[in-house]
């Protein structure tokens, strides 16, 4: 079965402002949503900051920033599976955030997240512990691995390790899965947001500012691709993620022009976008302040049998029994 184009699967956008999670096809159309329309959510969800699948699909991971929590919904039948902190509440205790970003759930059900305003990355095990953390609230100061200024960014590394983001001084620190820092740089941007490991020595990140940017640079802080309109309707307004697709593609979310774009790296311009440029809504189309995706791979999910009946009952697929 051939590739969907221009996304090679489905996107999963965090919608902040509306306060719900959509999964959206080439077409713009949503093919699922947590809370289900006329369902109130299993847990209190406010403000979701980020949303990504766990490693099988099964499982969605999503951090609400402003409520200071994190929880695991099943994916798709929408149940909470596992929540941590304490909704509304922030602190720095055991069991309490302060701003929670950037939430992923890794193999054997450990939770990694990047405590923003605690200036920490906190690992945290299935039964609520936390097994490891890099940083320490009592220091908010560029010192790893001691300690981090706020951090907004912690992605998985192979092997293990993070790449963090820290706001203050515009670092980004890479750290091995035993918390040794491996390196570090800083980046040419004043708000530095998620960074994504690209293989190869290169990094993709998002600047988080208006104008906003996407550079993808190496190690060393050289900048090999930026794109980044000062004006126009291609100018981004605080991007903050900015996500590889494969094939020369970008996807970004355009957080205050409440849409979320993809990039052609070649062509260096907007191909294609969910959301209407500078309005925000929460009626089918519309998105308000997204702050978060990832990308459901479609070959993959056709492996996931929910996840296969899921697509076929909304018409994405033919029947099963035509299944190739």
């Amino acid at each position: 079965m051939p590739l969907p184009r221009p996304i090679p699967g489905y996107l999963l956008i965090a919608d902040r402002g509306n306060n719900r999670i959509l999964l959206v096809d080439n077409r713009k159309r949503i093919i699922w949503r947590y809370p289900a329309p006329g369902h109130k959510p299993g847990y209190p969800f406010y403000y979701d900051d980020d949303a990504f699948f766990g490693p099988d699909l099964r499982e969605i991971i999503s951090n609400q920033e402003d409520q200071h929590t994190i929880q695991i919904i099943s994916f798709p039948a929408g149940k909470v599976l596992w929540h941590y902190g304490h909704p509304n509440v922030k602190g720095s205790a055991s069991g309490y955030l302060n701003t929670p970003d950037d939430a992923y759930l890794l193999p054997h059900g450990v939770v990694t997240v990047a405590d923003a305003y605690n200036c920490r990355v906190l690992y945290i095990d299935d039964a609520k512990r936390i097994i490891r953390q890099i940083g320490t609230p009592a220091s908010c100061l560029h010192h790893p691995p001691r300690s981090l200024t706020a951090v907004n960014g912690g992605t998985p590394l192979p092997g293990g390790g993070i790449l963090v983001s820290e706001i203050t001084g515009s670092w980004i620190d890479a750290f091995s899965g035993h918390g040794r820092l491996m390196w570090s740089l800083q980046a040419p941007v004043s708000y530095p947001s998620d960074p994504q490991w690209l293989g190869h020595g290169r990094i993709m990140l998002a600047d988080y500012a208006r104008p906003g940017h996407v550079l993808i640079l190496t190690r060393a802080g050289r900048v090999l691709w930026r794109y980044g309109p000062r004006s126009g309707p291609g100018m981004l307004d605080h991007p903050s993620l900015a996500l590889p697709l494969g094939h020369g593609l970008i996807a970004v979310n355009d957080d205050y022009r409440h849409r979320v774009v993809i990039l052609s790296v070649p062509r260096h311009r907007i191909i294609w976008q969910y959301g209407h440029t500078d309005q925000p809504g929460r009626s089918p189309g519309y998105l308000n302040t997204p702050d978060g995706l990832d990308l459901l791979p479609f070959r993959r999910a056709l492996t996931v049998p929910a996840i296969y009946a899921l697509l076929t009952r909304r018409h994405e697929l033919p029947h099963a029994k035509g299944r190739s």
